[in-house]
């Protein structure tokens, strides 16, 4: 499937999610109730934390978090071209993708390609659609497909071999593979923090990025391909939208 795959047809994307509230006491009380209910499941054994102090994993569930960024990417003749939809306001971020997709990626020809993305974050685009009262695009409907009419790629799950025991992370697939990246000074679990304390969604949005070229260059290196250079990646002014 890799060796006939039209890159010019694949949209590479990632996401970076945040709580939708900054402190767990800023919560209503209804979704109080629920959060506690739900921090009990995601206590480890021997973990001392109360559900306040476990608020800061809420932005991984679209029930209690929201989207604060979408970048994509996309191959165009030897040019990777990189653009971010961000800002405070999810839905009108939401609405941007989703014209993005409604209008370049709406034929079975094309596929949304990101890593993790098949459990994480395509269910999660779709679930805040929904939420912010949305319709969900053609191309991230899955209801009534067929496993095969899916137009999904998931570098991660094509890591897997059919082995689904563990989880492997972005950043060992690019170090194993020899894959350049430039040092960050954040990471995924940091993202809340700099959102809701920091108010700075540009850095957030740089962050984003780049794990979409690492999906993209991922890819590339499953497909026996040349990684993409330098010189070949546009990147976008970046702006909130």
């Amino acid at each position: 499937m890799l060796q006939k795959l039209n890159l010019e047809n694949v949209l590479f994307l990632d996401i970076e999610t945040v709580p939708q509230h900054s402190t767990y006491a800023e919560m209503p009380d209804n979704l109080k109730k629920l959060w506690d209910i739900k921090a009990d499941r995601l206590s480890k054994p021997g973990e001392e934390k109360s559900t306040q102090e476990l608020y800061g994993r809420a932005g991984i569930y679209a029930e209690f978090g929201k989207i604060v960024c979408i970048s994509v990417g996309f191959m165009n003749g030897v040019e990777f071209r990189l653009k971010s939809f961000f800002g405070d306001d999810e839905k009108i971020l939401l609405e941007e993708f989703s014209a993005l997709l409604n209008k370049h990626y709406n034929t079975a020809q094309h596929l949304l390609c990101g890593h993790n993305s098949k459990e994480f974050d395509f269910p999660y685009i779709a679930r805040r659609m929904l939420v912010n009262g949305l319709p969900i695009p053609q191309i991230l409907n899955l209801q009534g497909k067929k496993p095969w009419e899916i137009q999904h790629l998931d570098t991660m799950d094509l890591w897997r071999f059919g082995d689904y025991k563990n989880y492997t992370s972005l950043s060992l697939l690019t170090a194993i593979f020899d894959i350049p990246t430039p040092k960050d000074d954040i990471d995924g679990s940091m993202v809340g923090e700099i959102y809701w304390k920091e108010k700075d969604l540009e850095r957030i949005a740089i962050y984003c990025q780049k794990d979409t070229l690492a999906v993209a260059q991922i890819l590339l290196r499953y497909m026996g391909r040349p990684l993409i250079k330098e010189e070949h990646i546009v990147l976008p002014q970046v702006s909130e939208e």
